[in-house]
Parts: structure tokens; C-alpha cells; sequence
């Protein structure tokens, strides 16, 4: 009893640890580092390319109930995101290089879990998992293409914002705060007058872009939109989104500012920040001169830019049953962002349900069936729903989860009875 997992990003690590937990031998194959995408950088495992925030950890948010869900399941990815958080307010933000280490260091010491460096480039023969994420290799992705002539493979275009060094960001021009004092006061703030703002907004707009093959700004996520396309949207679009002033009063005028940029710690010693919502495909010069708009990144020193690159996922509900198998072909199964889940909580969730699931369909036991009360089964039921008439990917959220009959008076209320009614669920699974 064997099964081969494609890719070791967070789904596929997630799958590969459900699988070997429960005493089934796994080849994990991973073409790390021998042949690098895009995005990456590093040859560890479950590497974060896009931001270190898994987001919010309350559960009255989908996206902390969906993590709650997986702790409660034995997550291996929520294990290693809680043993190497940074402070991030109300939200769980990681060391991105030790959170990777950390995934990395727990795959290979497992003794049923054998990773081989190889680029896989046609589906492997016998029991797959193929959890290559959004940056699926060319040669796989025409293996799959031809697998699916009449699904095909849909795409869209995504973003990563910069890292900056702490030491670079002028403190005399920023101050710590979280919104509305919620936890610590773990993010960067740097206000921005109205003539800063506009000024900021106006060069943004008419800054270079790199050129990407194929890029319409139709087919970016609206999740992560880059900040040139959201000035595009109208003069206030930014400061609704990633430079809110709400709740972040300036320390030195007692005030809100007109707009703010948010600054999150990226690793564990502090040292580098990332710019919260700033994902964007500018030219690198173009970073350094029209983010040194921003007044306490006017020296700032770019550890790593913002860059975009193209995705790729399935048209998952013509093809993918509840437990990631195509329909035609069950010996196939997916996980994780190429079944058209977004964010690296939902894609690790992916490869948690379809590790156990396949886990349990080789011992021969029931599936577990993981329903709609719950964030997990809701997910995989909108990635296999047959209703769906313009599959775009998703980020978890309460509107596909099932919700409690009867009233329940305030939107935080109805989400806390749902939160509750879900975890009690999974405890009984």
C-alpha cells in the first residue's frame, strides 16, 4: 500500500503526513531544488511565497474556525504555523524561513515518508495525490491537459508584496499600533496626509510594470489584487483596503490619519517587515522610487521585491468528487490551490481532507464524509459542487458554510453558533 504525492508545498506535505500518520508508505516528489518556479526561492518544503499571515485567528472568522478544524484534526501545517508565530495583532502570522524548516525537518525525519527530488511530468502510475499548486510545471500541466481535453485548466494571476529591513523604516515617521488596540501593537504603521496620499496614488497609477506573457487585469484574484490596479479603481479604493486609518490614531497628533501603510513582521528576530496588501507587479526600480513616496519607507532597503505570476487551477466541480478524485479517474486525486481553493490555509486544509479520506479508502473504511456545517466539508463541496456555473477560486468564508436553523440575532453571533456547531462536529469525527 503506497501512495505517490506530487509537490510539497502545503497541501501535498499536509497530505503526505495524514497518509504516513495513519501507516501507509508515501513517496513525496518534489522537483525542488533541482528545478525552481517563478515564485520560489527556497528548496524547503511548503514554502510561503505570497505573504507569512494565515490570517485571522478568531473563530467568528471562517478562515479561524477552518484553522481551529485542523488543529482539532492533527494538522501538521498548523503545528509547525503555531511553533514558529510572529506577533501579528489578532491574526497568525509565521517566520516564513522557519515555519518551512520546521515542515521540512518533520517530512523527512517521518520513517514512511520518502521524498525524492524529481520533476514528475506525466501522472505517476498506481494511487496519486497531485498537489503542484498554482505554479504546476509546464511539462505536468500539458500531462493534465491532456488528461482533461474537455475541462481544461483555467488560470489567474497573483501577487506577492515586499520585505523590508527594520532597520531601514523610519521610526520617526511611523509608530506600532493594531487596529482598535486588538492584541499587541505588532504592525508598522506609516501615516500618510491627503497630499501624500493623492501624490502616492497619482505616480502609482502611472508607474512601470513588468511585462507578463498573457496578464489582463480581468483575470487577477480579487483577493490579491496589485496596489497599481486597485489606485486604478477609484481615488479611495486603497485607503477602504490595505490603507485603512480606521481604528490606527497616530500617537503624535492623537488623530487619524488620512491613509496608513501597514508593516507585518515576516520573521521570528524581527529584522524584516512585509507591506501589508502592497502585492505588486512594478518594475523593481519602480518599488524602491514610488513606495519611497511613503514617508517612513523613504530609505527603506528591499529584502526581497513584489512580483506577480500566472496560476493554474482546475475547472475542480466538472471533474473532482468531495474527496479531490476525478470523477473518470479515481486512482487521481488533487489537493491544495490547483483545485481552485485560495490562501494557504484553505490549500492546506485540501491536502488534510484528502489525506484522510484517501487514507481511509485504502484501509477500507467508511469516508468520513466531512459535511456542510463545517468549513473543511464546505470547501471541498464548493470545489465539487456541480451548480457551479463560473468556477473562480475562493477563500473560505461563512456564506458556503451551512448555517444554523432559526434566528440569531448580529452577524458575530450567527458566526459564533456556526464556529461552535462545526468544531463539535469535528470532535465527533
Amino acid at each position: 500500500m503506497k501512495v505517490t504525492v506530487v509537490g510539497a508545498g502545503l497541501a501535498g506535505c499536509e497530505a503526505a503526513w495524514q497518509l504516513a500518520a495513519g501507516g501507509v508508505e508515501v513517496e513525496l516528489a518534489e522537483m525542488k531544488p533541482a528545478k525552481m518556479s517563478p515564485a520560489h526561492v527556497s528548496a524547503d518544503y511548503a514554502e510561503l511565497v505570497c505573504s507569512n499571515s494565515f490570517r485571522g485567528d478568531d473563530i467568528s472568522n471562517a478562515v479561524g474556525l477552518l484553522k481551529e478544524e485542523m488543529r482539532l484534526l492533527g494538522s501538521l501545517i498548523m503545528r509547525c504555523a503555531d511553533e514558529t508565530k510572529v506577533p501579528a495583532g489578532g491574526a497568525l502570522a509565521v517566520d516564513r524561513t522557519k515555519f518551512s524548516s520546521l515542515v521540512t525537518s518533520s517530512i523527512e525525519a517521518h520513517p514512511l515518508i520518502n521524498v525524492s527530488h524529481r520533476e514528475v511530468t506525466q501522472i505517476p502510475e498506481g494511487r496519486v495525490i497531485i498537489a503542484t499548486g498554482p505554479l504546476t510545471a509546464d511539462s505536468l500541466a500539458g500531462a493534465l491537459a491532456s488528461l482533461l481535453p474537455d475541462s481544461g485548466l483555467l488560470s489567474f494571476f497573483d501577487s506577492a508584496a515586499p520585505v523590508v529591513a527594520v532597520e531601514s523604516i523610519d521610526m520617526g515617521h511611523a509608530y506600532y499600533a493594531s487596529r482598535y488596540g486588538k492584541g499587541e501593537a505588532a504592525y508598522i504603521n506609516c501615516p500618510m496626509t491627503r497630499e501624500e496620499y493623492e501624490s502616492f496614488r497619482s505616480e502609482l497609477i502611472n508607474a512601470e510594470t513588468a511585462q507578463i506573457h498573457g496578464f489582463e487585469e480581468k483575470l487577477v484574484f480579487e483577493g490579491c489584487l496589485p496596489i497599481e490596479v486597485m489606485a486604478k479603481r477609484g481615488p479611495d479604493t486603497m485607503r477602504y483596503g490595505p490603507m485603512k486609518p480606521v481604528g490606527l490614531p497616530d500617537p503624535a497628533t492623537g488623530r487619524e490619519p488620512y491613509a496608513v501603510v501597514q508593516l507585518r513582521q515576516d520573521n521570528a528576530e524581527g529584522s524584516l517587515y512585509n507591506i501589508v496588501g502592497f502585492q505588486t507587479h512594478l518594475k523593481f526600480p519602480e518599488q524602491r522610487r514610488v513606495f519611497g513616496m511613503i514617508p517612513a519607507l523613504r530609505e527603506a532597503q528591499y529584502m526581497r521585491y513584489g512580483v506577480m505570476h500566472r496560476n493554474t487551477y482546475l475547472d475542480s466541480p466538472k471533474i473532482l468528487d468531495r474527496y479531490g478524485r476525478l470523477k473518470h479517474l479515481p486512482r487521481v486525486s488533487f489537493a491544495g490551490q490547483i483545485t481552485g481553493v485560495e490562501g494557504y490555509v484553505e490549500s492546506a486544509s485540501s491536502g488534510l481532507l484528502t489525506g484522510i479520506e484517501t487514507l481511509r479508502e485504502l484501509k477500507g473504511l467508511p469516508p468520513v464524509d466531512f459535511p456542510a456545517e463545517t468549513a473543511i466539508g464546505a470547501l471541498a463541496l464548493y470545489t465539487s459542487g456541480g451548480a457551479v456555473s463560473d468556477f473562480q477560486p475562493m477563500n473560505i468564508n461563512f456564506g458556503i458554510i451551512k448555517q444554523p436553523e432559526g434566528k440569531i440575532r448580529g452577524k458575530r453571533n450567527r458566526n459564533l453558533a456556526t464556529a461552535e456547531r462545526s468544531l463539535e462536529i469535528i470532535r465527533s469525527c
